[in-house]
């Protein structure tokens, strides 16, 4: 075996055992591992977005996703927050459609 097939073996072995352990459970509903994966990838796509806008929280703002479904909970300070956060997950490649529960409440001083 050459040394390049040796380290392509190795690899693919430490990346299987790593699935494995991980925990990388498929969660209710959903059809498969790469479903899953598919789903977190959208979730980190939506929280990156929010965190790069300054008018919308993502320390306020949870997202879920489960079957390219986004749910998106808890706190905007205005409709128009939570309004942004709905448009900017629906915006997100692969996303079907938006659950938006995000509740309005105005901040307090």
């Amino acid at each position: 075996m050459t040394p390049t097939r040796s380290l392509l073996t190795a690899t693919f072995v430490a990346l299987g055992a790593t699935l494995a352990m991980s925990g990388c459970a498929v969660t209710s509903g959903q059809s498969s591992v790469g479903q899953y994966v598919d789903d977190t990838t959208i979730t980190t796509r939506v929280k990156a977005r929010m965190a790069e806008d300054p008018q919308v929280s993502a320390m306020r703002i949870q997202v879920k996703t489960l079957n390219g479904t986004v749910q998106l909970s808890g706190f905007a300070t205005s409709q128009a927050e939570k309004d942004k956060a709905g448009s900017m997950a629906s915006a997100v490649p692969d996303v079907k459609s938006v659950r938006n529960d995000i509740v309005v409440r105005p901040a307090t001083n």
